[in-house]
């Protein structure tokens, strides 16, 4: 009989595997037997698991986000005013769990992928309106909604942008550096509005 708990310790383990594994040789060019001899699993397990590569990728990253979900929540728990609650959403997104290079490279394999696989997109969807949605809900505190919906958006290519210019640098990670140049886009335009507010 298989041990309780077993079989979540073993997604576990491939999940981890491959984000290694791209981070090491790159989504394209890893297979299903490599992940599996790197989780110490046989290859048919990975496929009983997760039956194809993108299938493991896409529950790959509904492990990530589970967890970039559970900082950023965290962080807004502790949260008392609408600015810190923008604040908790930047730092939640660069968290110290999630800004580092091998997360990074799975990220950017999913961003990739989701523009030919549907679970991926519809994934990546689901993420980007939440991250939009949160930040507005914020920035409401401080601006009309059509403004609060621009700064959002804003914000979070701020934050993707930031990612992707990680995954192509050689650059050692420096979360500090990233919240303090996604805060001072944010800060700016708050400011930027009040002025033009304040001038009508």
């Amino acid at each position: 009989m298989p041990k309780v708990g077993m079989e979540a310790e073993r997604r576990r383990s491939l999940i981890d595997a491959t984000v290694d594994a791209i981070h090491e040789r790159g989504y394209s060019d890893i297979t299903m037997a490599q992940i599996a001899k790197r989780a110490g699993v046989s290859g048919g397990l990975v496929h009983h698991y997760f039956g194809s590569k993108d299938q493991l990728l896409a529950a790959t990253m509904r492990h990530l986000l589970a967890e970039l979900v559970r900082e950023i929540s965290e962080g807004l728990a502790n949260a008392e005013t609408p600015r810190q609650r923008i604040s908790a959403i930047i730092a939640g997104n660069f968290a110290v769990d999630q800004f580092q290079p091998t997360v990074i490279a799975a990220w950017l394999a999913f961003y990739v992928q989701s523009r030919t696989t549907d679970s991926n997109r519809r994934l990546l969807r689901i993420y980007a309106a939440r991250l939009a949605s949160n930040l507005t809900h914020a920035l409401l505190a401080f601006m009309p909604r059509h403004e609060a919906r621009r700064i959002a958006e804003g914000t979070a290519s701020m934050i993707d942008g930031v990612w992707i210019r990680q995954a192509l640098s050689d650059t050692k990670t420096d979360r500090q550096a990233a919240i303090a140049m996604v805060e001072d886009y944010v800060e700016t335009q708050i400011a930027a509005h009040a002025a033009r507010t304040s001038n009508m």
